[in-house]
């Protein structure tokens, strides 16, 4: 069992399961975010100058990649504890954890940024 006062972590294979896992969640919220813009512009608009011309466009262009973003963080904490539970290196996927909440929060405030305008 890993001693957390010695911080002996190091554990490369755990650091590419985990940099792989944050790489999928990542590729996945882009692949949604690009689908749902592909969506928002084969719908019709009364105002053809925006793409995201409906509430309900700009909605789900911020929501669904933030919910796959906070799912994603969810399963990393989730593996943390269980990886902690085996007396592994959990702060890795602790780290992967937050990097994907920390990028939800950013794409939260600058997509509900754009949609106050």
């Amino acid at each position: 069992m890993v001693d957390d006062v010695e911080k002996r972590w190091r554990d490369p294979r755990m650091f590419r399961h985990a940099a792989t896992y944050v790489v999928a969640v990542l590729a996945t919220a882009t692949l949604v975010f690009l689908l749902i813009l592909w969506w928002a512009a084969r719908r019709e608009c009364t105002n053809a100058d925006t793409l995201l011309c409906d509430a309900t466009a700009q909605a789900a262009v911020v929501i669904a990649p933030s919910a796959i973003l906070l799912f994603g963080g969810i399963g990393a904490f989730v593996e943390t504890y269980i990886q902690w539970r085996r007396g592994r290196a959990w702060p890795i996927w602790q780290g992967a954890g937050w990097f994907l909440f920390v990028l939800m929060v950013v794409y939260l405030g600058i997509g509900g940024g754009s949609l106050g305008r």
